[in-house]
């Protein structure tokens, strides 16, 4: 449910982006009496809707190739944290809470179990945030050719 909310929320602000840059070109057209009105093509609102980016433009910088090995790599490395936080829950999630059903509530077992759980916790969400913003977004980056990845330059 969490997956299909974010999805959703992404669509959203994607749309919200593609009107907000498309709208005032389209008013300004018609409000100067021009006879041709810029609209984006579909196949640029369908490369911006898997682009990851959340700031339509008509077009992007683009690579000249794609690099397979990378994205392999990057594929590589989200079921690598997948598996690493499989790892992480049956290890040290699902013992502290295995045999809390059958006891009796008390507040000193509680807060045995939350102390206990921060840092897998922090572990799996390091993990979410590395196998989507990093590896699954540049894959899909370098798959589709996307250049305009010096976010931090």
């Amino acid at each position: 449910a969490a997956l299909l909310l974010a999805s959703q929320v992404r669509l959203v602000m994607k749309a919200h982006s593609f009107i907000r840059e498309n709208v005032p070109r389209v008013l300004s057209s018609v409000k100067d009496k021009s006879g041709t009105v810029h609209i984006p093509r579909i196949s640029q609102y369908l490369y911006f809707l898997f682009a990851p980016t959340l700031i339509y433009r008509d077009n992007y910088p683009r690579n000249p190739t794609i690099r397979w090995g990378y994205v392999a790599t990057k594929f590589a490395q989200v079921l690598g944290s997948l598996f690493y936080a499989y790892y992480i829950f049956v290890r040290l999630c699902i013992p502290q809470f295995r045999n809390s059903s059958q006891e009796t509530f008390n507040l000193r077992g509680l807060v045995l179990c939350i102390f206990n759980s921060i840092l897998p916790g922090v572990l799996i969400l390091f993990l979410v945030f590395f196998a989507f913003l990093h590896c699954w977004l540049n894959a899909f980056a370098e798959m589709l050719r996307f250049a305009d990845r010096m976010f931090y330059k």
